[in-house]
């Protein structure tokens, strides 16, 4: 298998780094169900439009979104819907992680138990 280029690795951090953010996550689920408006994103993610426009440029930036101008308006909406296949595939590698602690806890719990009668 050849190494990856330096140039696709750098490309495959920036668009992780566009997601590496609470709130950049936030705003890429509000519009999981379809376009909205800045002043429609700031009510359902909370924030100040400063903090929410910078994270929009953001997203924008790194091809996760795109946008539009209607009058005064400027409207989002998700450009790359592969984004949700990401956080899918992280939430289920964290239940995995979890779901083995959670095992691992019990029989640490049930070997307590034993040893304590």
């Amino acid at each position: 298998m050849r190494p990856a280029s330096e140039q696709l690795l750098q490309r495959i951090s920036d668009r992780l780094k566009g997601m590496a953010d609470p709130m950049r996550l936030r705003i890429l689920h509000t519009l999981q169900d379809g376009e909205k408006c800045v002043n429609e994103i700031l009510t359902e993610v909370g924030g100040s439009q400063a903090n929410v426009s910078k994270h929009l440029g953001v997203l924008k930036r790194t091809g996760l979104v795109e946008c539009r101008r209607e009058g005064v308006s400027i409207y989002y909406r998700i450009e790359d819907p592969a984004v949700f296949a990401i956080c899918r595939t992280v939430c289920d590698s964290l239940e995995r992680h979890v779901s083995n602690e959670m095992q691992e806890i019990e029989a640490g719990r049930a070997e307590m138990m034993v040893g304590a009668s």
